[in-house]
C-alpha cells in the first residue's frame, strides 16, 4: 500500500499517544503500518516500535526493531542505550556492557545530548560498574592461587586494575623492541662496580655547593617547553657530560664520578651523547607525566641521596629510590616523579643502549641520529 506523509504523521501521533497511555499493542500496530508502507521521506519509527514491543513484552520484536535502527544509524545513542538495556534484561552482561560502552563513547563526543537520555547514560555507567564487579568475582573464583608474574599482570589489565602503557617516544620509535618499563639491575654485569662507587660519588657531591641550574630550560630560538617547571630550580641539574661533550667546569670537581662513568656502556653520538648529570628534586616538587625522545635507550638513575617520600612511576609501575641501588627504565613510556618528603633527592643520571639492539643496529642508529641533528640543533629532553 502507498501512504502519504500526512497519513504517516497521523499514524505516528496515534502511536505516540498509545505509548503515553501504556497501550503497547495499539502503538505497535500504528508503527508497524508505517514501516510496512515505507512512505517516501518519512523516517521509520524503529525506536518507537521497540518501546511498544517492550510494553507488550515481545522481546524478539523489540530486539529486531533496535537492530533495524542500529543498521541505519550505528551510533544512534538512544538505540545503543535501549539495546544495552534489552541485553541487561536478557541477562547478557557482556553484550549489555558493549552497547552501553558504545553509547557512552558516542555521548562523550556529541554536543547537546538530549536531556531525556541523561538518566539512561547514568544507568549505563552504573551498570558497567556493577557488571565489572560481577565479572571480576567470576574470574577470581575460577582463577585461584598464585599466578606467574606475567599472567598476574595480564589479569590485572583484564580486570581494569592496571592501565596499559606502551612506548611512545616523542621523536623516534625503533620497531621490534620488547615492551619493558623497568629492567633489573642484575641483568648488567657493570652495575655492581658502579654501585660500589656510590660513597665516593656522594662525597664529591657533598663537597660541591654550586653548579646546579634548572633542569628545564628555554631556547630563545625555539618555542618554550610547556612544562610548569620551566626555569624552576626545584628540579635542577648539574651536567658532567652534555650533548656529547664533557662539561669541564663541573667534571673537574668529580674525578671519582667521571672515572666510574668512563667504564659504562654509554652511547657515543656526536652532539647528543654521552650525557650524564646529577638530577636534584626538592621537597614538594612533582615532575608531570611525560615521554622521552627515544625508545632505543634506557635511562639509569644511581640514587645518591634518596630520602623517603620520593617516587618514580614508569607506565603502571611505581619505584622508590634506594641509595646506591641503580634504577634502569625506559623513558619512552609515560613517566613522572615526585618528592613528597622533607629532604632533597639527588640521582646520578645517564643513558645506555637497550641491550636488545645489536652492534650493527647501534652503528646505523648512531649515523641516523647524527644525520638528524646535522639538519638543525638536536632536540633536547626537557622533561
Amino acid at each position: 500500500m502507498t501512504m502519504s506523509r500526512a497519513e504517516a504523521e497521523d499514524l505516528a501521533r496515534q502511536g505516540v499517544e498509545a505509548l503515553r497511555r501504556g497501550d503497547g499493542a495499539a502503538a505497535r500496530d500504528c508503527f508497524n503500518r508505517i514501516i510496512a508502507a515505507r512512505p517516501a521521506g518519512f523516517p521509520l519509527p524503529w525506536l518507537a516500535l521497540a518501546q511498544a514491543y517492550r510494553i507488550t513484552a515481545e522481546t524478539a520484536g523489540e530486539t529486531e526493531a533496535l537492530q533495524a535502527q542500529l543498521s541505519e544509524q550505528p551510533r544512534n545513542i538512544a538505540a545503543l542505550l535501549l539495546m544495552g538495556d534489552r541485553k541487561r534484561l536478557d541477562g547478557d552482561d557482556r553484550a549489555a556492557s558493549n552497547f552501553y560502552t558504545a553509547a557512552l563513547n558516542q555521548a562523550a563526543v556529541t554536543r547537546d545530548v538530549p536531556a531525556s537520555l541523561h538518566p539512561l547514560l547514568r544507568q549505563a555507567e552504573a551498570f558497567k560498574r556493577e557488571a565489572s564487579e560481577r565479572f571480576t568475582a567470576h574470574v577470581e573464583a575460577a582463577i585461584t592461587g598464585a599466578q606467574a608474574p606475567r599472567v598476574a599482570r595480564s589479569l590485572d589489565l583484564l580486570l581494569g586494575r592496571r592501565e596499559l602503557y606502551l612506548q611512545q617516544p616523542s621523536m623516534f620509535y625503533f620497531e621490534g623492541l620488547p615492551q619493558r618499563p623497568f629492567y633489573s639491575r642484575h641483568e648488567f654485569a657493570w652495575v655492581a662496580e658502579l654501585e660500589a662507587a656510590t660513597p665516593a660519588i656522594r662525597a664529591e657531591l657533598e663537597a660541591v655547593a654550586e653548579g646546579f641550574a634548572p633542569y628545564v630550560e628555554g631556547n630563545p630560538d625555539r618555542p618554550l617547553p610547556n612544562n610548569p617547571l620551566l626555569g624552576d630550580p626545584a628540579w635542577s641539574a648539574l651536567h658532567l657530560w652534555r650533548g656529547g661533550e664533557v662539561v669541564e667546569v663541573n667534571a673537574s670537581r668529580f674525578p671519582a664520578t667521571m672515572a666510574a662513568l668512563a667504564k659504562l656502556p654509554i652511547p657515543r653520538i656526536t652532539g647528543r651523547s654521552p650525557m650524564a648529570l646529577f638530577s636534584r628534586l626538592t621537597p614538594g616538587t612533582h615532575i608531570q607525566p611525560h615521554h622521552g625522545l627515544l625508545n632505543t635507550r634506557l635511562i639509569c638513575h644511581l640514587p645518591i641521596i634518596a630520602p623517603s617520600g620520593c617516587g618514580l612511576r614508569v607506565g603502571a609501575d611505581v619505584h622508590e629510590w634506594r641509595a646506591g641501588e641503580l634504577v634502569i627504565f625506559d623513558d619512552s613510556y609515560e613517566h613522572e616523579a615526585w618528592n613528597r618528603g622533607t629532604e632533597t633527592r639527588t640521582v646520578l643520571l645517564f643513558e645506555i643502549w637497550k641491550p636488545e639492539i645489536d652492534e650493527s643496529e647501534r652503528t646505523e642508529l648512531t649515523r641516523l641520529f647524527e644525520t638528524i641533528d646535522a639538519y638543525g640543533p638536536a632536540m633536547i629532553d626537557q622533561g
